[in-house]
């Protein structure tokens, strides 16, 4: 048998089947290989070979919604007694959520009140820490 003749059986035999009736197998299909992929993506989850998502929290500005109507912002919490993180052996600091506090070991980071404070002991911005 040819390819062109397979073909054309192929095409026979899907002539016969209602056109509902196909939209309805390719929607089961799909449905069956999406719960397949969460269960297999749940499996690796049990497993803890793969990590969560991580979200950034930002400081948000005063928001005003009217005349005399101001929401003011969480003051955010002050982890290790400061707003601001250094490495003793480091000369950069860091808002304590950027991403280069993680590299700091607890002994070694340094806690500032203020920027002012950083920097008279030294220290200067960090370049990839957005928000200093």
């Amino acid at each position: 048998m040819t390819i062109p003749a397979v073909g054309k059986r192929i095409k026979d035999f899907l002539g016969r089947i209602p056109n509902d009736a196909l939209i309805m197998l390719a929607l089961l299909l799909v449905a069956t290989f999406s719960f397949g992929l969460g269960i297999l993506a749940g499996k690796d989850m049990a497993k803890g070979e793969r990590q969560g998502i991580w979200i950034e929290q930002r400081p948000v500005e005063a928001a005003t919604l009217g005349p005399g109507k101001v929401i003011e912002p969480i003051p955010e919490p002050i982890a290790g007694g400061g707003q601001y993180v250094a490495s003793k052996n480091g000369e950069v600091y860091y808002l304590p959520w950027c991403g280069g506090v993680s590299r700091i070991k607890e002994e070694n980071r340094v806690w500032f009140v203020s920027k002012e404070e950083a920097e008279k002991r030294g220290y200067r911005p960090a370049k990839n820490c957005k928000g200093i």
